[in-house]
């Protein structure tokens, strides 16, 4: 921080307090920025903008004075344009006050009239300036923008004034979530909501955030790590399509993937089994990339995607035997064999897992960061997937199936299990295998009253963000993401 430039702002703002034209109640604009350039655009020859009085205001991010020419560029939320003031057409005293009082990063208002200068960039001819906002800290480098990640996430404002690739991601990422929507209602589905403080931490094994109720005595209570089991429940009761779009909260890691608060949609659907979803979930990535990003083909991280390609389909087992290039003499089926591919890829095991929680954690270790090409991989074992359906077929695996996109885990879904003694017996195995594990009673006893043949999808919303807008990292597109402790 500068100390020196902080005091000459403070002294030039109490100057001009005494003028009572700092600090306005209001200004009132007839343009935003975008607007005009839009306008503009699309109406060169005859424009209806030409000698029309604009009023308009933004932040000051740039400043160059010719002796009885300033030029300013200032911004808003989704453009910048260039102020244009000659002190042959403005008062001189108005010429004079604005170089001396206004500064990079000061909020103005501007009034004036559109024209092309001679190097042909639209501007704004200005006829009166207004200092609304004195900005007492100086900005970033104008050419380099904010550098430092910490404080990108920390002071996310400094951020969203000084990169614009950051505000832009922003504004996206709100449009793909108005997209998801859309994409949903326009399939009859009704959007709900579920608590987000709860009584039992159910619908995925995550250690939650807990928190206490004054009220009932100091009532221990949660935040959701999933609002799964609430949405089941609306099925019980008679919904037939629904989703809900909402944070979740788990108490664990960070990394350049991980937020402990986080936001994921869920999708329920009555009557229909996963292969539904899988078919539904596609299409809807496929309508979002074109409704905002106006094409199908992205990149990220060097890693060329078209979704306008059909999504792979892989069993998890097969998957296995791809990644790891597992001759076929090897049985993934057999316990002794995977313990020997576990030991080959030093991958620690519990001496109490089972074979089907063995191929997940070899899977979770040599597979799911390979897979670039958005692929659903099904079949999951059925010792780690709790309320998913077990198959006709073969009842040791899952009707279930996950989508990784460029090594990331996007979704999970499953034909939901509806027997509530087979759902009170898993549960009792996971609270046997994890001491953490809470049997949620209520959500068996809801069950009790039929819940109906039905399939469920959560999509984690960060990290497709992530790829669509082809960010590191998912500090990036959250906009007051958690931070370590020691960045603090």
């Amino acid at each position: 921080m500068n100390n020196k430039e902080y005091i000459v702002r403070v002294k030039k703002l109490e100057t001009i307090k005494n003028d009572n034209l700092i600090f306005r109640e209001k200004f009132n604009i007839n343009y935003s920025i975008k607007n005009i350039r839009y306008i503009f655009n699309n109406n060169k020859l005859n424009h209806k903008l030409l000698n029309k009085n604009i009023k308009i205001a933004g932040r000051v991010i740039n400043k160059r004075v010719f002796g009885k020419l300033t030029f300013l560029k200032i911004q808003d939320v989704d453009n910048y344009i260039q102020i244009y003031l000659d002190m042959n057409f403005i008062s001189k005293k108005i010429y004079l006050y604005q170089n001396k009082f206004i500064d990079i990063g000061d909020i103005i208002g501007v009034e004036g009239f559109i024209f092309i200068t001679k190097t042909n960039e639209l501007s704004i001819n200005c006829k009166y300036i207004y200092l609304l906002v004195k900005c007492l800290y100086p900005l970033a480098n104008k050419y380099l923008g904010l550098l430092d990640d910490k404080i990108k996430s920390k002071k996310r404002y400094l951020d969203l004034i000084s990169n614009r690739k950051s505000c832009n991601n922003f504004i996206l990422r709100s449009k793909f979530i108005k997209e998801i929507r859309n994409f949903l209602h326009k399939r009859n589905f009704i959007e709900v909501e579920t608590p987000i403080i709860q009584n039992i931490p159910g619908g995925a094994d995550a250690n939650p955030f807990i928190t206490k109720y004054n009220y009932l005595k100091n009532k221990k209570l949660y935040l959701r790590i999933a609002p799964e089991l609430y949405l089941k429940q609306l099925l019980i009761g008679g919904f037939n399509k629904i989703f809900e779009i909402g944070k979740n909260f788990r108490n664990e890691g960070l990394s350049i993937y991980h937020n402990p608060e986080f936001t994921t949609m869920e999708i329920y659907v009555t009557y229909v089994d996963f292969k539904y979803l899988i078919k539904l979930v596609e299409k809807m990535i496929k309508y979002i990339c074109i409704k905002v990003l106006n094409k199908t083909s992205i990149n990220f991280k060097n890693c060329n995607i078209d979704f306008n390609k059909k999504f792979n389909i892989i069993s998890m087992k097969d998957s296995i035997y791809y990644f790891n290039n597992i001759e076929k003499n090897i049985n993934i089926n057999n316990i002794n064999d995977c313990i020997l591919i576990s030991k080959i890829n030093n991958i620690l095991i519990e001496k109490e897992w089972s074979l089907g929680r063995i191929q997940f954690e070899i899977f979770k270790k040599t597979v799911e960061k390979n897979i670039k090409y958005p692929t659903f991989i099904t079949e999951y074992p059925i010792d780690v997937s709790p309320l998913s359906k077990r198959n006709v077929i073969n009842s040791n695996i899952a009707d279930r199936f996950e989508l990784f996109i460029c090594g990331l885990e996007i979704g999970n879904g499953f034909s939901e299990l509806n027997d509530p003694e087979d759902q009170k017996n898993r549960f009792t195995n996971q609270k046997l295998e994890n001491n953490n594990s809470i049997i949620d009673k209520e959500y068996i006893d809801s069950m009790k009253y039929g819940l109906p043949i039905s399939s469920g999808v959560g999509i984690g919303i960060d990290r497709l963000i992530m790829i669509l807008t082809n960010s590191n990292n998912i500090k990036d597109i959250i906009l007051f993401p958690n931070i370590r402790y020691k960045d603090n």
